[in-house]
């Protein structure tokens, strides 16, 4: 037997004064808001009973910290799963108010559906997709975690429930420390809960590809 249910969560507030769009940069850590969010975030995982047997966190600094309260919780090291990490995007350090506003900019912007400014939504489903079958036919039973980012979170939703993945990234249904839960198992995924266990009051969402 594999996995039986499967929990995409996103990261928490990430300390960003700079309002930047960070993206795959390095030393983007959590904030002290974000470490409370990731710890409910798991404490919500925790408290549903369920067993725990198997966590995976994107290789940058944000999702490493926000795994850390679910090692404390369940007891286990996160598998370090490249396939699970922030897309690329050719803003990445820039304001993008600022960066829009320049016109040499504009051309990064011409296809929404691809996306043109990034890495193919196309592109992130397949790896995430690939990630969360790896790690749920690794286990013999139980739940897996596998803490990512927004936007590989919702374009896999997006993808399952078989939507179009084109989008608008403000309408986004993925909040900081968000948990989004699957069952079914590859190529029968089915989405059974979406909880924002993380009070978000105040904090700054600005950095997300």
């Amino acid at each position: 037997m594999p996995a039986e249910r499967l929990h995409l969560v996103r990261h928490g507030e990430v300390h960003n004064p700079g309002r930047v769009l960070y993206g795959r940069l390095p030393e983007f850590r959590l904030s002290a808001a974000g470490r409370r969010m990731a710890r409910q975030a798991a404490e919500h995982v925790h408290d549903a009973g369920r067993p725990v047997t198997a966590l995976v966190c994107s290789p940058l600094q944000r999702t490493r910290e926000s795994a850390e309260p679910f090692t404390e919780l369940f007891g286990f090291e996160p598998v370090v799963e490249p396939d699970v990490i922030e897309p690329w995007n050719v803003f990445e350090g820039k304001r993008m108010r600022r960066a829009l506003a320049n016109p040499l900019n504009w051309r990064h912007v011409t296809r929404p559906a691809v996306p043109s400014w990034g890495e193919p939504y196309a592109e992130v489903v397949a790896r995430m997709q690939r990630a969360m079958a790896k790690a749920w036919n690794a286990v013999p039973a139980g739940d897996v975690v596998i803490v990512s980012h927004q936007l590989p979170i919702w374009v896999t939703h997006l993808a399952i429930a078989g939507h179009p993945l084109r989008h608008d990234p403000r309408a986004r249904r993925c909040a900081l420390s968000s948990v989004t839960s699957f069952e079914g198992g590859p190529g029968a995924w089915r989405e059974v809960a979406y909880a924002e266990p993380a009070s978000a009051d105040g904090a700054v969402d600005v950095g997300a590809v």
